[in-house]
C-alpha cells in the first residue's frame, strides 16, 4: 500500500477506536516514527497532512531533520543520554522519554541556556523490562516533584513502551496502568498533565480505548524498517 492509503486507514482506525471510546478523534495525535526513514518519506507524510514526527537517535535527526519538511514539528522518543541533551532541546519541541531526575536537570539547564521552555513526558517502564529504559512507578512517584520544581521544564504526562505482544489486548491492563499512574501523579502535583503516549503499531486501538492522546506509529505507516529485529516490537 502506499503513504496515502496507509495514512488513510490509520486515521480510519483512530477514529473508530475513538468513537468506541466516546472520544473526539481530535483528543488522538498521531506521531509518526521515521527511524531509518528517508526525508523524502517525512516530507510526503507532511504533505498529506500529517504534523508530528518522531525520532529515536540523536544522530539520525541532526542529518534528518534539516532536510524535511518545515511544516514537521519533532518529538524524541529514543532513550536519551546527558551529553546528547543539549541537541535534543535544540532539534525538538518535546521529549517523551525522560526517565530520571538527573536527565531532567541535564535538559533544564540546556534549556535555560537555549531560553527555550522544554516540554516533556516522563518514560515509565511498568513492566520492569531490564532490555527496556524508563521509570518504575514508585521511582517516578519519589522525584516527581523534584521534575517539576525544574524551571524551563513543563511535565505534559507519561509515556510507556509496553512488553512486545503479538497480540494488542494483552498490554490492555499496561496501557490502564500508565492511565492510573497519570491520575496519580496529577493529584500529587495538583495539576493536569494533558498527555498518555503510548500504543505503536499494533496496539495503538486498544491504547485509545485506554486513553492515549498521542500514538506513536512507524511500521504501519511507513512500511517495515529493514533494520527491526525480528522479535522486537515494532513501533
Amino acid at each position: 500500500m502506499s503513504l496515502t492509503e496507509n495514512l488513510d486507514s490509520i486515521q480510519q482506525r483512530i477514529r473508530a477506536a475513538c468513537e468506541r471510546a466516546g472520544r473526539e478523534p481530535s483528543s488522538v495525535t498521531l506521531l509518526g516514527v521515521t527511524k531509518g526513514q528517508p526525508p523524502e518519506a517525512v516530507s510526503e507524510a507532511a504533505r498529506l497532512g500529517l504534523n508530528f514526527f518522531g525520532e529515536n537517535k540523536i544522530q539520525e535527526a541532526k542529518a534528518k531533520i534539516p532536510l524535511c519538511s518545515g511544516r514537521a514539528r519533532w518529538h524524541f522518543i529514543g532513550h536519551l543520554q546527558s551529553n546528547k541533551c543539549r541537541d535534543a532541546v535544540e532539534l525538538f519541541e518535546m521529549i517523551q522519554s525522560v526517565d530520571s531526575l538527573y536527565v531532567a536537570q541535564e535538559i533544564s539547564k540546556r534549556a535555560e541556556q537555549a531560553s527555550k521552555t522544554m516540554r516533556i513526558l516522563l518514560e515509565v517502564n511498568l513492566a520492569g523490562e531490564a532490555s527496556k529504559f524508563g521509570y518504575r512507578p514508585e521511582k517516578l512517584e519519589a522525584e516527581l516533584t523534584q521534575i517539576n520544581a525544574l524551571p524551563r521544564l513543563e511535565i505534559h504526562g507519561l509515556m510507556t513502551v509496553p512488553p512486545y505482544s503479538s497480540n494488542a489486548e494483552s498490554v490492555r491492563p499496561v496501557f490502564r496502568q500508565l492511565r492510573e499512574l497519570k491520575e496519580r501523579a496529577e493529584q500529587m502535583l495538583g495539576a493536569p498533565l494533558p498527555h498518555l503516549s503510548m500504543g505503536m503499531s499494533g496496539d495503538f486501538e486498544v491504547a485509545i480505548e485506554e486513553g492515549a492522546t498521542i500514538v506513536r506509529v512507524g511500521t504501519a505507516l511507513f512500511g517495515p524498517r529493514k533494520t527491526v529485529k525480528s522479535n522486537a516490537a515494532e513501533i
